[in-house]
């Protein structure tokens, strides 16, 4: 009996990419695939492109490249949000030989097998073919998720977006809003709680947008959620603040699963900005649901995503988006440097920023961020929090997250690995991350150690 063919995956981008590679890679091993490391000169690679990253076409070429220098044999495909939108110009590139749209990538495991199939009898199909259908026509919902980590497993369940941003190509590449149901959605939770997972990350494109097309909504989902047992914590990977509403405020507050953390995109602080953009809010929206998270949750975390140097970003605009980010109370940013997208409203805009620029302003809001992240983390110096810890050792330690998305970092020890543990938080050190001390240490008391040993 032969050995079976192996396979690679590297992925680009987002959370959901994540996820999806994960269901790509679980059916492969399904059709007979053994999944390996890159190194191990495996005869298949798969890569997961993202349309979002600067220089999506420059990333594809490169670790097309660094594939072929692994197994210069070596059967590649190309799936993810890049693929929809640049097929016959990544079936170009030299050693692809599959394309696969959004529409076709659940179906990887067939395309794959398919080519190499001709391969053996000798009847070649096209070396780099692209199968892609319209975007328009791409209706149905694909659960995914990771599983191979008891810790943490993402769980997307919601894909696409109808809200066609200016800047923005995911309608594009990943068609219109369409998500699970909340019966589907709890089989795979139950199923998760069985394998002793312990948070779940609910992941989608705009997953507040959850439930169009089956009369259902996110808060619903998040309530029946709440009530599976097995789950320590439940996250909210990111939401739009149109979509925030007091209901979902509110519910996260009293619940005891679902992790007071929000992360909230703004992409600017200037109102003339964002309609430019055609974001569905402005700013005093905005404020408001920050402030209404941290009324009823103090000690909530709430990450922000900002992009500089869009179209009509002048100076005055930016530092509005400066100076907002500096009055209301959130906790860290991830900083994108706008770069243009074809097919979208904004490239076709005639005020463009200097790439210099954008990238000056990236750079200051980064630094932003770290003062804005150092001082959340200052403000928990001396309380204690519960953490769950990962299976990773790196340098004699391992790190973990609170529900308030607080990285901490202690001496290694098996026994808290997929634990929710309380730490007295102690310090930060130079990486950032909080430093603690362990359950058993005379500054926690006893009954935290009590909570320690029933989780």
């Amino acid at each position: 009996m032969s050995a079976p063919r192996t396979v690679a995956f590297h992925t680009l981008g987002c959370k959901l990419n994540f996820s999806e590679t994960s269901t790509l890679a679980r059916s492969l091993e399904e059709a007979g695939y053994a999944k390996v490391r890159q190194e191990e000169r495996p005869d298949v690679f798969v890569l997961n492109t993202c349309s979002v990253t600067e220089n999506a076409d420059k990333e594809c070429r490169r670790h097309v490249r660094r594939f072929l220098s692994i197994n210069p044999d070596a059967f590649i495909a190309v799936v993810g949000c890049y693929a929809q939108l640049k097929p016959e110009e990544i079936a170009s590139i030299p050693g692809v030989s599959l394309v696969l749209g959004a529409n076709e990538k659940f179906d990887l495991a067939a395309h794959v097998d398919r080519k190499l199939a001709l391969a053996e009898t000798g009847h070649h199909a096209p070396i780099g073919e692209a199968v892609t259908s319209p975007i328009k026509d791409l209706k149905h919902f694909v659960p995914a998720y990771n599983a191979n980590d008891r810790t943490r497993t993402f769980l997307k369940v919601q894909d696409g977006c109808d809200y066609f941003c200016s800047f923005c190509t995911i309608p594009l590449a990943r068609g219109r809003s369409r998500s699970a149901t909340i019966a589907g959605t709890l089989v795979h939770v139950e199923a998760f709680a069985a394998r002793g997972v312990k948070e779940i990350v609910l992941t989608g494109v705009n997953t507040g947008d959850f439930g169009r097309g089956h009369d259902e909504t996110f808060l619903q989902l998040i309530e029946a959620l709440d009530q599976v047992a097995g789950i320590e914590r439940f996250r909210i990977s990111s939401i739009e603040p149109n979509l925030c509403h007091d209901g979902v405020i509110d519910f996260v507050a009293r619940s005891q699963r679902f992790a007071p953390h929000f992360h909230i995109p703004l992409q600017s602080g200037s109102d003339a900005i964002l309609e430019r953009m055609r974001r569905r809010y402005d700013t005093a929206l905005y404020a408001d649901r920050v402030l209404r998270i941290k009324e009823r949750m103090p000690h909530a975390c709430i990450g922000v995503d900002v992009i500089t140097g869009t179209p009509g970003e002048t100076e005055e605009e930016f530092l509005r988006t400066h100076e907002f980010l500096r009055t209301i109370p959130v906790d860290y940013l991830h900083v994108f440097t706008y770069s243009e997208r074809a097919n979208t409203t904004a490239v076709r805009m005639d005020d463009g920023v200097p790439m210099e620029m954008r990238r000056e302003r990236t750079k200051q809001l980064r630094i932003l961020s770290n003062k804005l992240q150092r001082a959340f983390y200052q403000q928990h110096l001396g309380t204690s929090r519960h953490v769950l810890f990962e299976a990773e050792e790196c340098e004699g330690c391992m790190l973990g997250f609170t529900d308030n998305y607080l990285r901490v970092t202690l001496p290694y020890d098996p026994a808290y690995v997929n634990r929710i543990v309380p730490v007295q938080l102690t310090r930060i050190d130079g990486d950032g991350h909080m430093l603690g001390e362990h359950p058993n240490s005379p500054n926690v008391t006893t009954t935290d150690r009590h909570l320690a040993i029933a989780n």
